[in-house]
């Protein structure tokens, strides 16, 4: 499995795909959009785990664009902007189910992944 983190926060992104390696997780990292948007032409991921808001292309918008490009990619959005009580509104607002509130605990990212990726073996 390999995977696609995008935060700005380098020092969060950078350390959460280094926890993800210690499991032996593929993970890369980038801080912008626009920088993901460059990776995905290079390298193929399973899923993308995407900040809302980002600098210049909101998370949204960021997952639209890379849905053109990968439509098998599957998708989890993370915030450090609410809490577990905004579950429900910012899953609506993105379209997806796999929303975590920042800090995330990696534990709660890895079964994320692994539920993400076995609704798309379901043809989800």
């Amino acid at each position: 499995m390999r995977v696609l983190l995008v935060d700005d926060e380098e020092e969060f992104v950078s350390t959460l795909a280094e926890r993800l390696s210690l499991r032996d997780i593929e993970a890369d990292w980038v801080t912008t959009g626009r920088d993901a948007l460059e990776i995905c032409e290079r390298v193929s991921y399973d899923i993308a785990v995407l900040d809302v808001k980002i600098p210049r292309i909101s998370g949204i918008e960021l997952k639209r664009r890379l849905q053109e490009k990968c439509p098998d990619m599957k998708f989890i959005f993370m915030t450090g902007h609410g809490s577990e009580a905004n579950f429900e509104e910012g899953a609506a607002e993105t379209g997806d189910k796999f929303y975590l509130v920042k800090p995330v605990r990696i534990e709660t990212l890895i079964e994320r992944i692994k539920e993400a990726l076995q609704e798309r073996g379901k043809g989800a």
